[in-house]
This record gives structure tokens, C-alpha cells and sequence, in this order.
């Protein structure tokens, strides 16, 4: 089975363990490592010949247009992660409107044509900010890779649906791809284990998580989506001084990521966001036909 692969484009500093130490007037004050970053997963990706899905954030785009056709240029598909990377839930439908209007805006006047997919800055699309779905129908967005069917600090929807599937808002209809996660049969108890991305994938070993999206394939016919970001397989980036657990969920393994990214290309089939999700749609009617 062919999943998805995901990258979310921002930079070392601006991720939300980072918060409290840097802030958003702040960034253009630390160097950009981005682009140099990216260019090596372009490298990788044309080496496995795969396409994937990056979810570009707005503030990127806007000082690295080049890096966006680049993208765009070996094949690969542009979605939208926002402009300046603020969690959903602490803004106003309004002033999230802004953000991601303005994100969508700056990504389609560089490459030209229209942006369908988002993803959330740190996945913040939560029970308290569902309102943010009637806006992306609204702005034009087709999908959304925005929730966690986890119990998490920051983000996760407890009990939310694990597979691809349509919701839909006052606005209309959107596709949503969840986050993916392993559900372990314990007796009664089935939790589900996050294990597709990011720090998951830089905690447990590449071959427990090829091994489990296999099982998801395999066992409940459902496609996986992988997400990572450029940032994480650079191990050489500034440190920032921050509490002990915003540095162990920023910090672990870094220098590892590059050879469990490589494992799972080695092992699995990708493709973007789209051509997953066509093909979920297409097996979806045929079982319920």
C-alpha cells in the first residue's frame, strides 16, 4: 500500500517547544538553516524517487521564494502550514483567517497555481478550535492534515478518528488525513500509539515503526501518513536555551533522523497527500457499494 509523506517547512526556531525563548518579532534576527535543510530531503527524495507533500509555512515562503519553485519544480506538492506559526486555539477565527489567507496567498503567487492542503501549525486543530475547519472550506482548501487522535499537552483529539475520512462544516465539505497512529490490542485497552513522525519517529526504532505502518497497511487496510521537518535532520542547528522537556522533545536524536528517514523510504511507498487520499476514496466507495 502506497502512503503518504509529509514535510512541514519551518525552521529550528520557530517551533512551539521554542516559544517562551524566541519570539515571532525575533525570528529575523537567527540565521536561516531552511533552506540548505530542505535542498538535502529534495536531494534524498529524487534519490528514492518519491513524491511528497510539503506544508510550507507562510513566513518561509515569503523570504525564500526560490526554495518554493524548487519544490514545486522535482515534482512535489506545496500545501499550506500557515504564516507565522501560532497555535489555533489561542487565536480568533478572524485573526486565523488572516494568517492563513495570507499564507495561501504568498504560496499561490509563487508557484502559480491554487493551494487545496493544510496542516496546523504543532497539529492545533483541536475539540476547541473545530470552528478552524469552516474557515479552510471557506479559504478554499480542500483537505486538512490537522489532527491528533491523541491525548497530548499541546495538541490531540482524544478518540477522533484514525483513517482519512470527510467531515463535514456549516461551509461545506474537507478531507481530513489524521495523524497516524498504531492501536495496540491490550485486552479491553487499546491505546493508540503515535509513531509516524517527528519526535515518535525519533524515539523508537525505524524498524518498530516501518514494522507498525506495515501492520496499519496489512491488518486495518488503511494508508499511513509519515511527517517530518527539515530542522530534524540537522543535528549541527543553534541551540537554544530552553526547560528540560522543550529540549528533549527538540533535541532527541537528531543525529539518528536522517538513517531512520532513509529505512522507511527503503522499505515503504510514498506519494503525496492527493494521491493517497483518491486512492482511500476510491477503496472506500468500492467496500461500500
Amino acid at each position: 500500500m502506497i502512503n503518504a509523506l509529509t514535510i512541514d517547512v519551518e525552521d529550528y526556531f520557530q517551533v512551539t517547544a521554542f516559544e517562551q525563548q524566541v519570539k515571532p518579532w525575533e525570528w529575523d534576527t537567527y540565521p536561516l538553516r531552511v533552506e540548505g535543510n530542505t535542498l538535502r530531503i529534495l536531494d534524498m527524495l529524487d534519490e528514492f524517487a518519491l513524491r511528497a507533500t510539503f506544508f510550507v509555512l507562510g513566513w518561509i515562503a515569503e523570504r525564500l521564494p526560490a526554495l518554493v519553485k524548487e519544490i514545486r519544480r522535482r515534482g512535489h506538492e506545496i500545501a499550506c502550514h500557515g504564516y507565522g506559526h501560532q497555535l489555533i486555539y489561542r487565536l480568533s477565527p478572524q485573526e486565523f483567517r488572516e494568517d492563513v489567507s495570507k499564507a495561501k496567498k504568498i504560496l499561490e503567487n509563487i508557484c502559480g497555481e491554487p493551494v487545496k492542503g493544510y496542516r496546523a501549525p504543532s497539529y492545533s486543530i483541536t475539540t476547541k478550535s473545530l470552528w478552524a475547519l469552516d474557515v479552510l472550506v471557506e479559504e478554499g482548501f480542500s483537505y486538512d492534515s490537522s489532527i491528533f487522535p491523541i491525548t497530548h499537552d499541546i495538541y490531540g483529539i482524544p478518540g477522533g478518528k484514525r483513517f482519512p475520512h470527510e467531515i463535514s462544516t456549516h461551509a461545506g465539505k474537507i478531507q481530513e488525513f489524521p495523524i497516524s497512529t498504531f492501536s495496540l490490542n491490550v485486552g479491553a485497552w487499546k491505546p493508540h500509539i503515535p509513531i509516524a513522525g517527528g519526535g515518535y519517529l525519533r524515539f523508537f526504532p525505524a524498524a518498530l515503526v516501518a514494522q507498525a505502518i506495515q501492520s496499519i497497511n496489512a491488518r486495518e487496510k488503511q494508508p499511513v501518513i509519515v511527517y517530518f521537518h527539515p530542522w530534524e535532520i540537522d543535528p549541527q542547528q543553534p541551540r537554544i536555551r530552553a526547560g528540560f522537556k522543550s529540549r528533549f522533545r527538540h533535541y532527541l536524536n537528531l543525529q539518528r533522523m536522517e538513517l531512520k528517514i532513509r529505512f522507511l523510504l527503503s522499505n515503504l511507498r510514498f506519494s503525496t497527500v492527493p494521491d493517497i487520499l483518491k486512492v482511500n476514496i476510491h477503496n472506500y466507495c468500492n467496500e461500500h457499494i
